[in-house]
């Protein structure tokens, strides 16, 4: 099945191209292998071809004019796939109509100077908590959260999403006996997940108004 990601690199104008990765979410490897010498986190040591393109993109080249960056049928696989799913996006229009939370582990975001923020994805349905709920949206419905790292290895990754899983346990049971709506389920996981996360790491959660609130701005 793969562990999906999206990554988003950022353009000169401040926009993002959108690009998928069919491996990039396990462990947030993608994290360490995204870089200026090795942009779309190939192996390759001669990426020459991956940079311009990059480059290219960063300027406004548009999707479809890509193809011709990729014929070379010798070009090495990359982990990233260097084709954009979609140009020109906005970070709040990616996390608010582009993003599964249910289909894509994590989201990755390359600043024009490749610095690089893993998100894990929590998503917010709750199909699977409660007998009552029939289906949840995917895209749109969930938060982003950073996690700790030391000695390039992500610290309590698993601790999270265990902790996320229980939280919505609780939650699924919550409506099943009456006490939340869906409406209610939502701003009670977003309220909890922001009180756990404190300054320690980053937590952004689309809010639907304004596509997406800070609970904290603090990246770790």
């Amino acid at each position: 099945m793969g562990h999906r990601a999206l990554v988003a690199y950022e353009r000169t104008d401040g926009q993002y191209t959108l690009h998928y990765s069919h491996w990039g979410g396990a462990n947030l490897k993608l994290k360490h292998r995204i870089s200026a010498e090795s942009p779309f986190g190939g192996d390759d040591t001669d990426s020459k071809w991956a940079e311009q393109l990059l480059a290219e993109l960063a300027d406004g080249l548009e999707a479809d004019a890509v193809d011709g960056y990729l014929a070379d049928e010798d070009r090495p696989s990359t982990v990233v796939e260097p084709k954009p799913r979609a140009t020109g996006l906005t970070l709040d229009e990616i996390v608010a109509d582009h993003l599964d939370y249910l289909h894509h582990e994590a989201f990755f975001v390359v600043s024009t100077t490749f610095e690089v923020t893993a998100y894990r994805t929590l998503w917010f349905g709750l199909q699977y908590d409660s007998e009552t709920v029939e289906q949840g949206e995917t895209v749109g419905n969930g938060a982003l959260a950073t996690v700790r790292w030391y000695d390039g290895e992500p610290v309590g990754d698993g601790h999270l999403q265990g902790q996320f899983a229980a939280l919505k346990d609780v939650v699924g049971d919550m409506i099943d006996k009456g006490v939340f709506t869906p409406s209610t389920a939502r701003q009670y996981l977003k309220r909890k997940l922001a009180e756990r996360f404190g300054d320690r790491q980053e937590l952004l959660i689309p809010t639907g108004e304004s596509p997406f609130e800070k609970a904290s701005l603090n990246h770790s």
